[in-house]
């Protein structure tokens, strides 16, 4: 076998490798539900399940920053979600039409009056935006299994709250 041959056959091999153990392009869904059941999501919208299984999957894997980012990021988009549904998506955004940076986007929820948000949501809602906020801006700050245990309960209640409020179920 010459050098040509050895070039080709290992990109070949390289490209075979790359195809069947890269995940797909699309993601995995999560092995099981350590976070957030499922069932609150499912049946909803395509991108809001597939946040749903990387919270979850971020979590069985270790990657608590991660999970915490995209919970972060799931209830921001139900918020979003909540105020479109009722037509007062203008509520939160700026006059350029961006939305609302997340701290905005929970004083707005927690103010309106349009809709009755439990007392157990109102309080969640700043518990899960500081876990995100540190795993995603703070430079120091790694999240560990508890501090994501801890705000398990909180996102349960918020995330079905916020899909019941959005009429997504």
């Amino acid at each position: 076998m010459n050098a040509e041959n050895i070039k080709g056959f290992l990109s070949a091999f390289e490209k075979d490798c790359k195809e069947t153990l890269l995940p797909p392009e699309g993601g995995l869904e999560a092995i099981g539900q350590a976070i957030l059941p499922f069932e609150l999501i499912r049946g909803t919208r395509g991108y809001l399940e597939r946040i749903a299984h990387q919270v979850n999957g971020a979590y069985s894997n270790g990657w608590y920053d991660a999970s915490a980012v995209m919970i972060r990021r799931l209830v921001e988009t139900l918020i979003i979600e909540t105020f479109e549904k009722h037509g007062m998506a203008n509520k939160i955004q700026s006059q350029s039409g961006d939305f609302f940076y997340l701290s905005d986007l929970i004083s707005c929820t927690l103010n309106e009056t349009s809709w009755n948000l439990s007392r157990n949501a109102k309080q969640a809602l700043p518990k899960l935006k500081d876990i995100g906020d540190k795993s995603a801006h703070s430079r120091r700050f790694n999240a560990v299994r508890n501090d994501i245990d801890k705000i398990s309960p909180d996102l349960r209640v918020v995330v079905q709250e916020l899909v019941y409020l959005s009429g997504l179920k």
